[in-house]
């Protein structure tokens, strides 16, 4: 972990509290100037027949005794401009918000009145970033500050480096109401969206009719208007922008948006590369370069997380490996901290049952930092054995895995519940370490995976590849170290085959962990999982009848079969599709 030590400007605040304050009735605006922490206002909330309410960060409080009429509500709408078709309005040259909650009819029954302040000198966590001139993606919870941030990117990029800077202002949040533009923005210049739906469109016709360096969108949201980022930013024009979505990995996770950091697609790998890779056949990889080449994730006010390189980032985060991120925080004397913390710090292992929790470092070998490439022939000298399948190439990576150390000084050991040696350091062979690593979670096993062959306790692999690569039976016999067979490269199989491996208690009792029989762990296949597992449990087992379960789709009825396996009873599907379903035989 390292940290230096960045200077900060001083941020100063405008908020034009009054201006809001004047589009309120009498009754409340009293009270809120009554507030000792008004200037501390986030919003006020005024509802058809409830008490107005004022909202701080850390409280709410109710305005008055007397509830809020329509009388209100018309009160506040005559007095601040139209609303627009996201029923969001504002107060002319100010960067307050009004938003409108209507009923089935349209007609307006509660407004949320949000304070707008533009905060000067609120970049300075992230100045040197801004310099650059990369396209930088602001991503974060709702109240964050991203609009806030926003706004003073676009000030700087304009005033203090001169660069022709266009706002695509949607709901008019970042430059304010009215034709004229808030001075917040200095010298950048705002197109204003019609409808919220044009928002794509206006940011094309921006870079096509005003010749911008920098383009600067507020809450990118559908798939176009990624497209349209994507074709900006491939014109040579600097993006500053933000996203629904507080991490990185909510937009790999995210179809629409994720061609913002890159694209996800499906790769088929070859079966030599699946095993060198530790695998399955089926992975995912970046499909294109990130629109985004920086993405800042703001925790907090004052606190915010760096990828300085995105693509980087998507990668690590695809192979199931920890990214390098630099956390940014302000001292208290207003200074930039910059916190950067290695991958192999980022995680611990959870390890034992009814034992002590212990935190030994992550695997940091030459094979687990992805480095590691094919040896020539002539490194090895092994020749395969005849009648077996030749398999040399991932035999010679296999000789160099036993020869390689990770740079772990000894096993961390801590006694079990029966006075046995935990954890188990487990040598994966061809099975996917997402996958391991998922199940040693959700089941809290004492169980390290490791990439030196010499420190292993065991080794764990597919029984095909058991059968098939004489190698593998060599090197375990000369090392004495036992192959633990897995039927299937299926969370369950893995789940059984670890608690088999430790000893533990039958897998075949018990109520399993529904979570490794679900594929995308969605609460439509919990709940089929739920169903197929009450079915077994209060009906099969205790009556010796058989049952039938609901209509499924394919998918979910594969896991059903997968858990009722688990219980090693019997299960067949019958019907015609959309109907086909489940029956559940007794032992």
């Amino acid at each position: 972990m390292t940290q230096r030590v960045i200077p900060a400007s001083q941020s100063q605040i405008t908020d034009e509290l009054d201006k809001l304050l004047a589009i309120l009735p009498d009754r409340i605006r009293v009270e809120i100037e009554e507030q000792p922490q008004r200037d501390q206002l986030v919003e006020v909330v005024m509802d058809l027949g409830r008490l107005p309410e004022a909202r701080f960060p850390e409280s709410a409080i109710d305005l008055g005794t007397q509830s809020v009429t329509k009388a209100d509500l018309e009160y506040c709408i005559d007095r601040v401009g139209s609303f627009s078709g996201d029923n969001r309005a504002g107060i002319e040259r100010t960067l307050h918000r009004i938003s409108a909650i209507r009923n089935r009819t349209g007609n307006i029954i509660g407004l949320t009145c949000r304070i707008g302040r533009a905060v000067f000198g609120t970049i300075g966590l992230i100045s040197d970033l801004v310099e650059t001139g990369q396209s930088i993606l602001l991503l974060g919870r709702p109240g964050v500050g991203k609009t806030t941030a926003l706004r003073e990117i676009a000030r700087v990029l304009a005033d203090d480096f001169g660069k022709r800077v266009v706002i695509i202002d949607t709901s008019n949040e970042i430059a304010g109401d009215g034709d004229i533009p808030h001075p917040a923005i200095g010298r950048a210049r705002r197109m204003q969206v019609a409808r919220p739906e044009l928002q794509h469109q206006v940011m094309i016709e921006a870079v096509e009719n005003h010749m911008p360096q920098v383009i600067v969108i507020d809450e990118i949201g559908t798939e176009l208007e990624a497209l349209a980022a994507r074709t900006i930013a491939e014109r040579g024009v600097q993006l500053v922008g933000t996203a629904h979505g507080n991490r990185i990995e909510n937009l790999i996770k995210n179809p629409t948006l994720s061609d913002l950091v890159g694209g996800i697609q499906s790769v088929t790998l070859g079966d030599e590369e699946a095993r060198r890779r530790g695998s399955q056949k089926t992975v995912l990889e970046r499909k294109a370069p990130p629109t985004f080449e920086i993405a800042v994730e703001m925790l907090e006010r004052q606190r915010w997380t760096i990828h300085q390189d995105v693509a980087e980032t998507v990668d690590n985060l695809l192979r199931g490996r920890e990214p390098l991120t630099q956390v940014r925080t302000l001292n208290e004397q207003g200074e930039v901290v910059a916190t950067t913390e290695p991958a192999s710090l980022a995680l611990s292992y959870s390890l034992g049952r009814n034992t002590a929790s212990l935190a030994p470092l992550r695997p940091g070998g030459w094979r687990a930092s992805g480095r590691m490439v094919p040896l020539s022939p002539v490194e090895v000298n092994y020749t395969s054995t005849a009648g077996e399948e030749d398999n040399t190439e991932f035999d010679q990576l296999l000789d160099q895995s036993w020869h390689q150390s990770e740079g772990v000084p000894q096993k961390i050991r801590t006694p079990g519940p029966n006075g046995e040696d935990w954890p188990i350091y487990v040598y994966p062979y061809g099975l996917g370490r997402s996958q391991l690593e998922q199940v040693i979670s959700a089941l809290n096993l004492p169980v390290v995976l490791t990439k030196d062959l010499g420190s292993a306790d065991a080794v764990l692999a597919l029984k095909a590849h058991i059968r098939n690569h004489s190698k593998l039976r060599q090197v375990a016999k000369s090392h004495q170290i036992p192959i633990h067979a897995v039927k299937a490269s299926t969370l369950p199989q893995i789940a059984r085959s670890l608690q088999r491996l430790l000893d533990l208690d039958d897998p075949g009792a018990g109520t399993p962990d529904l979570r490794l029989f679900a594929h995308s762990g969605s609460d439509d296949e919990i709940e089929a999982l739920e169903e197929a597992r009450l079915a077994v449990e209060q009906i099969v087992i205790p009556t010796g009848q058989p049952v039938e379960l609901l209509p499924r789709s394919a998918k979910v009825r594969k896991m059903q079969h997968e858990l009722v396996e688990h219980y090693r009873l019997h299960s067949d599907s019958f019907g015609e599709e959309p109907n086909r379903r489940l029956r559940i035989y007794p032992a």
